[in-house]
């Protein structure tokens, strides 16, 4: 089977003394992985369009539902260099990349992720160092997902709560029984802070001028709530390879 489409470059990973198996977000294929012969000698013709964050137009062959299937041909569409000449820039949009291979099954389309990385990277270009853009990214792509946090409202009685237990990602009022383990008071600036996140667009995202300790508070409940599921995803995940 051979098919084109477009893709963005998540990782790669070495094989042998040249070789790479890239992971593509692609714009129809899902998640996928790649065999790419020998991309890292000096005149390889894919070189530089293997790049972490590349949005490239890509053509692989294999037969159906192989799991490694070779990659033919990468042509760059937008490099996004200037993302990875950014250290800072670079480090955020990169958990962006770890919670998509987490949270996202290979192969599967269901989820609009890729229209959304793509949106999120051209947005990102012009503006790396607005913090509310890297926290709104987050919020939209655990929406988008399906592991976005519940906050504003009581996960047993549906009355204001603002005791977030990351355990069960929600929060719980002082009249229900709550979870054990770690937990956060939310102020009611966080929370409408996370609400505007979750709905606004991107583009007006970028306007929002916020108390710093609120975005500090959000930034750091949103970060532990992603660190939480993706420890918990990855200790899954071993437990059923041991299985």
């Amino acid at each position: 089977m051979h098919y084109r489409t477009e893709g963005i470059v998540l990782r790669t990973r070495e094989y042998g003394e040249a070789d790479l198996i890239v992971t593509f977000l692609t714009d129809d294929h899902g998640l996928i992985n790649a065999f790419a012969k020998s991309p890292r000698k000096t005149k390889s013709r894919f070189g530089s369009s293997l790049e972490p964050l590349s949005h490239v137009r890509l053509s692989v062959w294999g037969k159906e539902n192989a799991a490694l299937p070779r990659l033919t041909q990468s042509d760059i569409i937008t490099s996004f260099q200037k993302i990875r000449e950014s250290y800072d820039c670079f480090t955020q949009v990169s958990e962006l990349i770890e919670l998509i291979l987490t949270c996202v099954p290979e192969k599967d389309i269901s989820f609009n992720v890729f229209g959304f990385l793509l949106s999120a990277l051209r947005e990102v270009s012009g503006n790396c160092s607005n913090p509310v853009l890297f926290l709104s990214l987050k919020v939209k792509l655990l929406k988008i997902a399906g592991f976005a946090p519940k906050l504003g409202s009581c996960a047993r009685c549906g009355n204001d709560a603002h005791m977030f237990y990351f355990s069960e990602g929600s929060v719980f009022c002082s009249n229900c029984s709550t979870p054990s383990g770690q937990a956060a008071e939310l102020s009611p600036g966080t929370i409408r802070l996370y609400e505007c996140l979750s709905s606004w667009k991107i583009d007006k995202v970028c306007r929002v001028r916020t108390d710093e300790k609120i975005l500090k508070e959000l930034t750091s409940v949103i970060g532990s709530h992603v660190k939480y599921y993706i420890s918990k995803e990855k200790k899954a995940r071993t437990d059923h390879i041991h299985v």
